[in-house]
């Protein structure tokens, strides 16, 4: 693996930029969104509201704000596809406007709790009604919302940035305190845009403000989707890879942590525009050895687990990843997932409440892997597949979904190694 790789643009920045964007006042031009369907939802709620998008992902996107008071009362329900993030945001968004709305989603979305955005949502005033299990589809009848204190149970960005936009529509102070600081893109982007916002550590605190449009604003690269290529070349023998201007946010970058305890020759030359730090990171082939992930270190490497462990599989030791057990309500049960894509593959895996425990180096053979429309869990086990040995392949089943975070992974392997990828209809 050779070369040098841009990755798509970082899909939480892309959601919030949008949907911030959305309330502002005045006009904002966002170039680098995206292409996957997670953000597209995004603009799909928001033109369901009444919001002026124009433009496209290549020449940039065009949003026109009108503040929170130029939303309309939808017509129909509002589909977020497969995105949770743009449901859970999108009930705070809606809890403070004085009208009734309902968002829905795909079959995989459906099965994903919401109870931890609406509870806070409920006790600042408004009314969230879910189906059975606390399930979409979600109805929020909204309106009159109040500041409170909120001590949320987990550090979750999605619980956070949920209530910082319902805080924006209510009176007096809102105060979120997380066990933990969970990734802080709303924060960083909401004071560039004048919100009466103040930031200690665990603590956010904001009050009811208008917003200043973007203008012209650049989406730094994903650094989610910038690992599977990283984690690539640190494994294939002879490996060397270059990923340009992706964001390095600190609360992002618990993966590349990790790798310099795998003991990974690793380089990120890092810059610090307005806003959010962003990387060229390079990465060579690298004897890996074991590692440990767990509490505050595993919140800051969330989505990169399941390359984690492929890389685990690799390294001289015994691997534990702990205190994930919020992986199991994401697209699919990602601990299940990867622990049986793995195994399928001839990996010595035990699937713990929490985590994961892997013993290393283990020879990956080719094998049949279920993505469970889980694009984590296809680009795992694409590069899973780039390491195995043997006669055959690797086939992914659904694979496609990868296209949801990372369209041009595919072709991106084919270019920077000698792999063959086919898709079968």
């Amino acid at each position: 693996m050779r070369g040098t790789a841009h990755v798509p643009g970082d899909k939480s920045i892309g959601h919030r930029a949008l949907l911030f964007s959305a309330v502002a006042n005045g006009v904002s031009v966002l170039h680098g969104l995206p292409t996957g369907a997670d953000v597209a939802s995004t603009m799909t709620v928001l033109r369901g509201l009444g919001v002026q998008i124009d433009g496209d992902v290549d020449n940039g996107v065009r949003v026109t704000g009108r503040g929170f008071d130029g939303l309309n009362a939808p017509q129909a329900s509002l589909d977020c596809g497969n995105s949770g993030t743009t449901m859970r945001l999108c009930i705070g968004l809606l809890g403070g406007r004085p009208f009734q709305s309902t968002l829905v989603g795909d079959e995989s979305l459906t099965r994903r709790p919401m109870m931890r955005v609406a509870e806070p949502l409920n006790q600042m005033g408004s009314r969230v009604e879910m189906a059975a299990g606390n399930r979409p589809p979600v109805t929020i009848h909204g309106g009159g919302l109040r500041g409170i204190d909120y001590s949320s149970s987990v550090a979750s960005a999605q619980v956070k940035s949920a209530i910082l936009l319902a805080g924006l529509q209510a009176t007096g102070r809102t105060r979120v305190i997380e066990p933990s600081l969970s990734r802080n893109h709303s924060e960083l982007m909401l004071a560039q845009m004048g919100a009466a916002i103040e930031m200690d550590d665990c603590r956010t605190e904001i009050s009811a403000s208008s917003l200043n449009p973007l203008g012209e604003y650049t989406v730094p690269g994903d650094a989610s989707s910038a690992a599977f290529l990283v984690a690539a070349a640190a494994m294939l023998s002879g490996g060397s890879c270059c990923v340009e201007r992706i964001g390095f946010n600190p609360t992002r970058t618990g993966f590349f942590d990790v790798l310099e305890t795998m003991g990974v020759e690793l380089n990120a030359s890092i810059t610090e525009p307005s806003g959010e730090p962003t990387a060229t990171v390079s990465v060579n082939n690298s004897p890996l050895r074991s590692f440990t992930l767990d509490g505050k270190a595993l919140v800051r490497a969330i989505d990169e687990v399941p390359i984690l462990a492929v890389m685990a599989t690799q390294a001289h030791g015994r691997s534990v990843i702990a205190d994930a057990a919020e992986l199991r309500v994401k697209e699919s049960d990602r601990l299940a997932t990867t622990s049986a894509m793995l195994k399928a593959m001839g990996a010595r895996v035990e699937e713990t409440a929490d985590g994961l425990i892997i013993e290393g180096p283990t020879t990956l053979n080719h094998a049949q892997i279920e993505c469970h429309h889980d694009h984590r869990i296809a680009l795992a086990g694409a590069v899973a597949g780039l390491i195995a040995r043997g006669d055959g392949w690797t086939e992914l089943r659904g694979g496609d979904c990868a296209d949801v975070s990372y369209p041009t992974f595919f072709s991106d392997i084919q270019r920077l190694t000698d792999a063959v990828v086919e898709r079968v209809l």
